[in-house]
């Protein structure tokens, strides 16, 4: 996957990445183009977040990179995530 990715394709990436959790996305009203992701349980209870630049985001291997740091963290933390890779 080497073309730049738009805003709902990330997204949906972004979702499978962080599976059995729900990620919640959102781009702040402020206009700076940066996407922000929140990890949360069945519980609703935040267990991670993460600010994606809109430079990140549309470029697959920056936003593999940054999903799976974050997949990290959670993980050194205790939770479980489902296999996953960016999609090719």
């Amino acid at each position: 996957m080497n073309a730049p990715l738009r805003i709902n394709e990330a997204l949906l990436i972004a979702d499978r990445a962080f599976k059995p959790f729900q990620c919640v996305a959102w781009a702040p009203q402020d206009g700076n183009g940066e996407l922000s992701l929140t990890v949360v349980d069945r519980t609703n209870t935040h267990i991670g977040r993460t600010q994606i630049p809109s430079s990140a985001y549309t470029d697959p291997a920056q936003l593999a990179k940054l999903l799976k740091q974050a997949r990290a963290e959670l993980s050194q933390e205790g939770y479980k995530l489902q296999s996953w890779s960016m999609p090719e």
